[in-house]
């Protein structure tokens, strides 16, 4: 998902009171000492679109893409902040990691905090409570050699922050050593040069598809969802995982509030690049048809002896 032609950012919701927006990889929230060199901000953005002050209760890391909420005013901003602040905001991600994390499991880390001048934050060595809900989607094992093994393993996981330190989901998966792919500063570097050539880009392979929150002026449940990005939903696509995302994304929240399901409500559809079906995974990650055989895959073509198609690559090296 990016900004059209005249610049403008796809919105998901609006009312008198708040707005959000489907925020591209690569696009910082507000300036940051980070990154001091870049020159295009969401917020600006966002407030030149609509013509009218935006005030940011949450963050998205740059290379995250999705759910990205502010309030339209400032007083909707503190009671936003409370909310987030509470951990009264349910959140869901979805990322593709590096080799085969259990099924599921919670994460629980203390993360230090890092600096970030614009936003008034000071790095400090005393780590604060982190936890993060983890979820295995599907998996599948590529024939290209990247550290000592002669293939690769990925998973596709499902990922709810229980609280919102910085970096968490990026930290937390490196912590357990299933890095996210196109993690630059926290993950590996074979593997991300790997999914480039593959996949011909390097961005980070994490997306906010979904959150839940009570309305901080009528008390209304609103649901926001995001469809996940073009090139994104082409890595989904060819590594054969559209059904298994789909599903997820059907299920229900599995912690906090319950909220309407109104698809009136905050809503926006999942791309429908997405929703190729291909083979059915097998909890391992193998390719099955329906009867249970093994069926054709998207990923056959980088098999070896395929005319026309990439051979296994050795990055082990590199």
């Amino acid at each position: 998902m990016r900004a059209d032609a005249s610049g403008s950012l796809p919105i998901i919701y609006r009312d008198d009171s708040l707005i959000a927006i489907h925020k591209p990889a690569g696009l910082l929230v507000h300036r940051s000492v980070l990154d001091r060199h870049e020159t295009r901000f969401a917020l600006q953005m966002l407030r030149d679109q609509i013509g009218r002050p935006v005030y940011p209760v949450h963050r998205l890391d740059k290379g995250t893409s999705g759910v990205l909420l502010f309030a339209l005013q400032r007083e909707v901003g503190r009671l936003l902040s409370g909310q987030f602040e509470r951990g009264e905001v349910g959140k869901r991600y979805v990322a593709v990691v590096r080799g085969y994390p259990p099924e599921s499991g919670e994460i629980d880390h203390p993360l230090a905090r890092m600096a970030d001048e614009h936003a008034g934050v000071i790095a400090t060595a005393a780590a604060q409570p982190a936890q993060t809900r983890y979820r295995r989607l599907a998996t599948v094992e590529l024939p290209h050699r990247v550290d000592r093994y002669s293939s690769s393993r990925y998973a596709l996981v499902e990922l709810e922050p229980l609280s919102g330190r910085w970096h968490q989901l990026r930290r937390h998966m490196k912590h357990i050593s299933h890095p996210i792919i196109g993690d630059a500063t926290h993950g590996k570097g074979r593997h991300n040069r790997l999914f480039q050539v593959l996949f011909g880009h390097q961005r980070l392979l994490l997306a906010a598809t979904e959150m839940r929150l009570a309305h901080p002026v009528s008390g209304q449940a609103l649901r926001l969802q995001a469809e996940l990005a073009a090139d994104f939903s082409a890595v989904i696509g060819g590594l054969g995982w559209g059904e298994s995302l789909q599903a997820a994304l059907a299920r229900p929240p599995s912690r906090g509030q319950t909220f309407h399901d109104d698809p009136d409500v905050g809503t926006f559809p999942t791309d429908q690049a997405c929703s190729a079906l291909g083979p059915r995974l097998s909890a391992g990650g193998r390719s099955r048809d329906e009867a249970g055989n093994p069926a054709q895959h998207p990923l056959d073509r980088f098999a070896v002896g395929i005319p026309g198609h990439a051979a296994p690559r050795d990055f082990s090296l590199r």
